[in-house]
């Protein structure tokens, strides 16, 4: 196992990729702190899964957008787990509209939940790294913070703005070994992709892009979570890892 002994955080865990992520930490060994903001019987229920694979887990709700409770959430997680080795920044969302109807409120949240919430977080466990010299940060992206995507300005700004962040602490915390990365993924089948109204026309469209001709499925971003919070990932930091069967190109 990959992570036995390690102390990982994982926000958005209670659902697609970072329930996925959740759920790979453990079997490679890792004990798990997952946050929620809504889904309290989902969340509860992988710490169940989890638990039942012989890991410690702790499920707690929060709203990743504020400061304060970002840092009591890491805070108890150290408290209850006994340290951090992983921080799992996931957590996010969309507020989609082109750029000439979206409101100030629309474009606010987001960039307050997807580029802020990452902040709030990784500025509570990066003295925690630094301080014993080891840590892994995995920021996830989106290939449409790099391309842009109409009806997404907020969306992509948000996006764009972690794999900025993502480059620049990597620098900040190199010297103390702590790794920094990023993972950027096209379509991938969760459950707001199945719920949407528009999903047949949404994976036409993806499927036109992509190479492998195949839909992702969050365990195939989690795969890559794992490793890169891994020490098989010991030399590479700064990075942005493409998941997306082809999208991109």
């Amino acid at each position: 196992m990959m992570l036995k002994g390690k102390i990982a955080l994982v926000t958005g865990g209670s659902q697609g990729i970072g329930a996925a992520a959740a759920l790979e930490l453990a079997r490679e060994g890792a004990d798990v702190c997952l946050t929620y903001r809504s889904h309290e019987a989902e969340a509860k229920a992988y710490t169940q899964e989890i638990e039942a694979m012989g890991r410690r887990a702790l499920a707690l709700r929060c709203d990743i957008s504020v400061f304060a409770e970002a840092e009591a959430v890491v805070r108890q997680a150290v408290e209850t787990l006994g340290g951090l080795h992983i921080l799992v920044n996931n957590a996010g969302m969309n507020w989609d509209g082109v750029s000439w109807k979206m409101t100030e409120e629309q474009w606010d949240r987001v960039i307050s939940v997807n580029l802020k919430g990452y902040f709030n977080f990784t500025r509570q466990a990066a003295p925690i790294f630094k301080g014993q010299k080891y840590g892994k940060i995995v920021n996830i992206t989106s290939i449409n913070g790099l391309r842009g995507k109409f009806g997404q300005t907020n969306y992509a700004a948000s996006k764009a703005g972690i794999v900025g962040f993502t480059k620049a602490l990597a620098k900040e915390l190199g010297a103390f070994n702590v790794n920094v990365n990023a993972v950027a993924p096209g379509l991938i089948e969760t459950a707001m992709l199945r719920d949407s109204e528009a999903r047949d026309k949404i994976v036409e469209l993806a499927m036109g892009e992509m190479a492998l001709k195949r839909l992702g499925q969050p365990e195939d971003l989690a795969n890559v979570i794992a490793f890169l919070a891994s020490d098989k990932a010991r030399h590479i930091t700064g990075e942005v890892i493409k998941v997306d069967g082809g999208q991109y190109i």
